[in-house]
């Protein structure tokens, strides 16, 4: 995957030299090329901002840098044999990342990043490149942040995990949570490791059992525990089809039950909340 980060602050992203990340780099499966969108810039300020059309508070990042910028960051692309760029701009009003996108976004082959400043990048640019490749704004969170650079560095580690031969067990990201399949709205469960014992903790014995049914399912119902404990919304949105005969009971003794219209509510001494 090329992978390519257009900003007024290179250094913010040095990060992506370190860990899982800077290690998919260093074996080639990961090409990350990070720009400095001031060289694109023409006068002796390096201005890449101005005030807004309408009037308000803050600054609007220029359409001129950005579009040279992407434009030559497009054209080295090219050349140097990658194709099928998508845009990713950062964005407390773009569509919610979640691990479903970052799959999607991990089967891309060329991801181009447009964390912005200020109040963030005119409009126009964003209309511009939608007619040349998909553009995805994505929202880390709920909240603003100074800059979109923290939300490249945490897309791009969500979606670097996914690929190939990144994580030391192929397997790993299977049991996430949020992951595709069987851990879908569920948040993972807690995890144990060695010692067996410490502080005067112990860990559940049926992690000791070495009996693989039980502990999947004590690792799934603790799943649902936890989801119902911390994110409640997501079971709300659950398909119960999705469910088997345990998981409806364990939900069942937690206070949940199935509606009609398809969806989980939860139920508090027999009446809807």
């Amino acid at each position: 995957m090329r992978l390519d980060v257009v900003t007024i602050f290179p250094e913010y992203l040095e990060p992506l030299n370190v860990s899982l990340v800077g290690k998919a780099r260093a074996r080639g499966q990961l090409d990350v090329h990070v720009h400095h969108l001031r060289d694109w810039t023409y006068d002796r300020h390096n201005t890449v901002d101005d005030t807004p059309y309408g009037g308000g508070p803050g600054m609007v990042m220029k359409t001129e840098p950005w579009g040279d910028a992407l434009d030559q960051t497009l054209a080295d692309g090219y050349e140097a044999g990658a194709h099928g760029p998508v845009l990713v701009v950062p964005t407390p009003s773009g569509r919610p990342f979640t691990q479903e996108l970052a799959v999607e976004l991990s089967e891309r082959p060329w991801l181009i990043f447009t964390p912005a400043r200020y109040e963030g990048i005119d409009r126009r640019v964003m209309d511009e490149y939608a007619t040349r490749m998909p553009v995805y704004e994505v929202s880390i969170g709920d909240y603003v942040l100074a800059g979109g650079e923290a939300a490249v560095l945490v897309v791009t580690e969500a979606v670097a995990r996914l690929l190939p031969g990144v994580l030391g067990n192929a397997e790993s990201h299977r049991d996430d949570s949020f992951a595709p399949g069987a851990m879908a709205n569920l948040l993972e469960g807690p995890v144990y490791t060695k010692p067996p014992e410490w502080r005067g903790r112990g860990i559940p014995d049926v992690l000791l059992s070495g009996h693989h049914g039980k502990i999947a399912r004590w690792r799934r119902d603790e799943a649902f525990r936890r989801t119902v404990a911390n994110r409640p919304d997501l079971i709300e949105r659950c398909d119960p089809s999705a469910f088997d005969k345990k998981d409806r009971e364990i939900l069942s003794m937690m206070g949940w039950a199935p509606e009609p219209g398809g969806r989980f509510w939860r139920r508090v001494e027999g009446v809807e909340e």
